[in-house]
């Protein structure tokens, strides 16, 4: 009874073992190499999840091969302010194919990386843009500092819509 009680608990711990892999593996996928750190979500989640919990979203929309948005990511995934202040979002990761096809994610252009916020019933905030930025590419960032100040820029609109 002893030998096969323990042969169950190893076996348990294995299993456990797996699965906390497997989700940690999950989260780091999700991330894309933007920053395990961070809860990313996908799209539908993420909006269920901001209506829910009445976030606003911010959403990043890059490519695996893109040369501006493997520049980019490095960048992003090391700030510690893009960190914390996600804490304040509910941040939405689309990589490849899971970019919408809906033009509302694409403002001004389909270029890639773009950075978008979102109220928390999901609508796009297209006044919310990189002001220091090409006119021409208004939700392409190339630095953390930029992004920072936009997710602070969000936080006060956003807020600040939402009390009138």
């Amino acid at each position: 009874k002893f030998a096969e009680s323990e042969a169950k608990t190893s076996q348990m711990a294995a299993v456990s073992v797996f699965l906390l892999a497997l989700v940690a593996f999950a989260a780091a996928d999700q991330s894309h190499g933007w920053g395990s750190g961070i809860a990313w979500r996908g799209l539908e989640a993420g909006k269920a999840e901001a209506l829910a919990s009445q976030k606003p979203l911010m959403i990043v929309i890059h490519k695996s091969w893109c040369g501006a948005c493997k520049t980019l990511r490095p960048k992003f995934a090391e700030s510690e302010e893009i960190e914390k202040l996600s804490k304040n979002f509910v941040m939405v990761n689309l990589e490849d194919d899971e970019e919408p096809a809906d033009s509302a994610y694409a403002p001004d252009g389909g270029y890639i990386p773009r950075i978008l916020f979102a109220a928390a019933d999901g609508t796009i905030q297209t006044e919310l843009y990189n002001k220091k930025g090409s006119p021409k590419y208004k939700y392409y960032y190339s630095d953390a500092p930029v992004i920072v100040d936009a997710m602070n820029e969000a936080l006060t609109e956003l807020k600040a819509n939402k009390d009138l």
